[in-house]
C-alpha cells in the first residue's frame, strides 16, 4: 500500500515496485541489526525447567532478560556444564542475569546454546532460523528482527541501491519496540531503552544528502526512531527511549516504509503521528477517522496481512 500524506490518496502495489514508486529525490536508510540467538532453556537447581529471553547486554557478563517462570533474586540457573547464570535483580518486567563466564567466552557460548527468538505465530513459515534475519543484517544484538527489512530480496535490494543511495545504521531491537501500551493515558507509558549506533560515514552521507535537498526514506520504525533521537547526527553509540505519538513533528525522516502494526503498539502510535498534523494537513482526533485508520480499513477490505511476515506500506 502507498499512502500519500498530502493528497491522502491510497493506492495498491507490490513491494518489488519500490524502486519505481520512490521518487528519485529520496535516499534510503535501513537498520542492519542482527537477531541474536537470545532464547535459552535451562533448569533450576531443583530441576524445574526455565526459559529466558536475553533482551539487552549490560556488560560484565550481565544481561537484561525476560524469564518464564518469573524467578527470585539470587536464584541459580544451569544451562550447560559450563554455563551457569544467577538472577541478580528484578523490575516490573525484566530481570537481570549474571553469567559465570567472561564476556570473551560468554558470547560464543550463548550463540551455540541459544536459539533465535522467533514469534510463535510465524514458526510454521520458517525453514531455517536465518529466515528471521534481514538479508543486510550485520551487527548488534537484537531480540527480534526489524521486520520491515524482511521484505527485501537480493534482487530488490540490488535494484533499489542502483536507483537510490542506501545507508545503514544499527538499532538493537528490544522491549522498547515490541512491548504494548497498557496505560490508559499513553503519556504514562514507560518506553524501554534501546541502543543504537550511527557510524561517522553514515552520518556524513546523510548530512551531505540533506544538504543536497534529498529526502530521507526510513526502512522501518526502528530506523526512524534512531534518526529522530539524534537530529544532529552525532556519530557513535547511544540509547533511545523516544516514544512518538500524535502530535509529533518529524524532523529527520521524510518518508517511511513499514509493516502494518497491531492495536495498542507504540509502532501504531508512531505511524499515526507520521500520518497526521503537523506532518500532514489532517489533525489526529481518533484512529478510525484518521488517514491511517482509513488506510487500515482499506487494508482489511483488501485482505492485507499483519504481523511480522505481513504486508507493508510506503508512506510519502
Amino acid at each position: 500500500m502507498v499512502i500519500n500524506r498530502q493528497t491522502q490518496e491510497i493506492t495498491h502495489h507490490h513491494v518489488f515496485e519500490l524502486p519505481d514508486l520512490l521518487p528519485k529525490k529520496y535516499f534510503v536508510v535501513a537498520n542492519n541489526t542482527k537477531v541474536f540467538p537470545a532464547r535459552l532453556r535451562g533448569r533450576k537447581l531443583t530441576g524445574g525447567k526455565v526459559e529466558i529471553l536475553l533482551t539487552s547486554p549490560l556488560g560484565n557478563s550481565r544481561y537484561h532478560c525476560l524469564t518464564k517462570p518469573r524467578l527470585q533474586p539470587a536464584q541459580k540457573l544451569i544451562f550447560s556444564d559450563a554455563l551457569i547464570g544467577t538472577i541478580s535483580h528484578n523490575n516490573n518486567i525484566e530481570q537481570t542475569i549474571k553469567f559465570n563466564l567472561e564476556e570473551s567466552i560468554l558470547r560464543p557460548t550463548l550463540s551455540k546454546l541459544g536459539t533465535i527468538p522467533t514469534p510463535p505465530y510465524i514458526k510454521r513459515f520458517l525453514t531455517h532460523a536465518s529466515d528471521y534475519q534481514t538479508i543486510y543484517a550485520k551487527y548488534g544484538f537484537s531480540a527480534a528482527a526489524p521486520t520491515t527489512g524482511l521484505h527485501f530480496t537480493p534482487t530488490l535490494l540490488s535494484k533499489l541501491k542502483a536507483s537510490h543511495a542506501w545507508h545503514e545504521l544499527t538499532l538493537n531491537v528490544g522491549l522498547g519496540t515490541f512491548l504494548p501500551v497498557k496505560a490508559v493515558n499513553i503519556t504514562s507509558h514507560h518506553m524501554h531503552q534501546e541502543s543504537y549506533t550511527i557510524t561517522a560515514s553514515c552520518a556524513e552521507n546523510i548530512k551531505a544528502a540533506k544538504a543536497a535537498k534529498k529526502r530521507l526514506l526510513a526502512i522501518g520504525t526502528t530506523t526512524l526512531r534512531a534518526l529522530e533521537s539524534n537530529l544532529q547526527l552525532i556519530p557513535g553509540s547511544r540509547s533511545t527511549k523516544i516514544f512518538l505519538y500524535p502530535p509529533y513533528q518529524f524532523t529527520a525522516v521524510d518518508a517511511l516504509f513499514t509493516n502494518f502494526h497491531l492495536p495498542h503498539s507504540t509502532l501504531l502510535m508512531l505511524v499515526s503521528a507520521f500520518c497526521s498534523s503537523p506532518n500532514t494537513p489532517e489533525k489526529f482526533s481518533n484512529f478510525s477517522s484518521s488517514l491511517l485508520g482509513r488506510a487500515y480499513t482499506e487494508a482489511l477490505r483488501q485482505n492485507y496481512r499483519f504481523f511480522s511476515f505481513g504486508d507493508a506500506m510506503l508512506i510519502l
